[in-house]
């Protein structure tokens, strides 16, 4: 039972690290896009001027 555990551990690690590997190797272009949208809409609304708080 003892070798069976030993052999258990590396092969945990081994799942474990192609779990990692391909989360960290993931596509993440969908994200960028929303962000710079969301940039966008800020910079319009940064540009529009303020009506009536005209300073004296």
């Amino acid at each position: 039972m003892a070798a069976l555990a030993w052999l258990l551990i590396p092969l945990f690690a081994a799942v474990g690290a192609a779990i990692w590997a391909s989360w960290a190797a993931r596509n993440r272009t969908s994200g960028d896009v929303a962000e710079l949208d969301g940039y966008s809409r800020f910079r319009e609304a940064m540009e529009k001027s303020h009506s009536g708080t005209e300073p004296a």
